[in-house]
Order: structure tokens, then C-alpha cells, then sequence
């Protein structure tokens, strides 16, 4: 599951005990080497959707980590690509993971908060990979509601995630059981750290985004295998 350069039991076991914050900046050094960053095939896959080579002029990553959407969302801006995350040590490995990115546009790393992004009617697209669970559910408007900020007029905020998973599927019993665990670690151990699973799926994703003025579109059955499961969620602030 580990790569022999990821992270030892007793580092993740540190971090799971640390906040968001300082857990992502202890991790970043290996983060490129656990199975928490997104596969390229999923988000080269997704930033297909976008557009070709030099269709955009700026375009936001939200919750960038170690920059992998930015290598692929580099060549299809014009003038910048923004990362932002909550974790210095991310940025700062983004930094350099991108030292040899294609694409001729500005490359820039803010740190900053999802809930409170420092934008206003700036980018023509805001991605996002695997950070929906680092999102409390009573906060997903506030996500929303910053990315539509961030966000031109018919900009387009375009993300992974999946359709809820019957009960019947072992998946979905894990995923619950891990979300009990962590409740009752934030329960006795402070600061929390807020990782859940099946956060922001299809149904609840449209909700809130029509709620706050994005037309949605769902683009099921484009991922290769072993990711099929997963949708293309293309919305458009009007």
C-alpha cells in the first residue's frame, strides 16, 4: 500500500494525532509516495473536460497538495495557475514537484483556508482532488460558497467524486467504520483532525451547488478502470 519511500507507521500514527494543518506538513515530504494523492489517470482524465492547450486564463486548485493538478491544469492556462492549501510543507513540495511542469503560465502558492479563499470573480475554472474529506459537512456551503466567490462569471468549479455506494458493498461499511473511529478520536484527543469518507458525493454535491447558483453536470463511465466508480462533476456559476 506504501511505497518503501512513504511514510513509517510511527510518522502517519504522528500525524493522524497533529491537526490538518501540521499533519500535512509533517507528511509532505512523502506524501508523493502514499496512496492519499490522487492517480494521475483521475486527474488527467477530469482536466480533459476543461478544454485544450491554452483554452483558459487562470485556474485554481483547491486544497493543491503536492501539485499534481497543477502540472496538468499548467498547460491549459494562459497567464497562472493558483495552489492553494491550508499546509505550508504542501506548498512548499508543490513548489518544487512543478519545477519541471510543461505550460508556459505563472505558477503561484497561497496558503490559505477552503472556507475562506482570498478571491473575488478571478479564476475561469477551480479544481479540487481528494479534499472533500477534509471538509465537515455543516461547512460544505461555506466551500461552495467561497469557490463561487473565487469563481467568474460562467467560470466552472470542476471536481472528482462518486455516487453513494449501496450498503450492500463492503466499501461502504468501511468507509462508515473509519468515520466512527475518527469521531471518537476527535472526541478525546484534541486537535481534531477531520478526514471522513463519503463526504460531498453526487446527490449532495448538486444540491448545494444548484443552491448557490451553479448549473451541474454529472459525466459518468469517462474513468479507466481501476477508478470506473468515479463521476466528473462540471458546474457553472451562472
Amino acid at each position: 500500500m506504501f511505497h518503501r519511500k512513504g511514510p513509517t507507521f510511527f510518522e502517519l500514527a504522528q500525524q493522524a494525532l497533529s491537526s490538518v494543518e501540521r499533519g500535512y506538513d509533517l507528511l509532505a515530504p512523502k506524501f508523493e509516495y502514499t496512496p492519499f494523492r490522487t492517480p494521475d489517470p483521475v486527474v488527467k482524465t477530469t482536466l480533459e473536460q476543461v478544454g485544450p492547450p491554452g483554452s483558459i486564463d487562470r485556474a485554481l486548485d483547491l486544497c493543491c497538495g503536492t501539485g499534481a493538478a497543477m502540472r496538468y491544469l499548467r498547460p491549459l492556462c494562459r497567464q497562472e495557475v493558483v495552489g492553494v492549501d491550508l499546509s505550508q510543507g504542501m506548498l512548499d513540495e508543490a513548489r518544487q514537484q512543478l519545477a519541471d511542469a510543461p505550460g508556459q503560465a505563472r505558477l503561484t502558492f497561497v496558503q490559505a483556508n477552503a472556507l475562506e479563499l482570498p478571491f473575488e470573480a478571478e479564476f475561469d475554472v477551480v479544481t479540487s482532488f481528494g479534499a472533500f474529506g477534509h471538509i465537515l459537512k455543516e461547512d460544505e456551503p461555506r466551500m461552495v460558497q467561497s469557490v463561487a466567490r473565487a469563481l467568474r462569471p460562467g467560470g466552472r468549479f470542476v471536481f472528482v467524486t462518486a455516487h453513494p455506494p449501496s450498503k450492500l458493498h463492503p466499501v461502504y461499511w468501511m468507509a462508515k467504520g473509519f468515520n466512527a473511529a475518527m469521531r471518537v478520536r476527535n472526541a478525546l484527543w484534541k486537535p481534531p483532525f477531520v478526514m471522513y469518507y463519503l463526504t460531498f458525493l453526487v446527490p449532495r454535491a448538486r444540491e448545494l451547488l444548484q443552491a448557490h447558483g451553479f448549473e451541474v453536470e454529472v459525466r459518468n463511465g469517462l474513468m479507466p478502470p481501476p477508478f470506473s466508480s468515479l463521476s466528473v462533476v462540471i458546474a457553472t456559476r451562472r
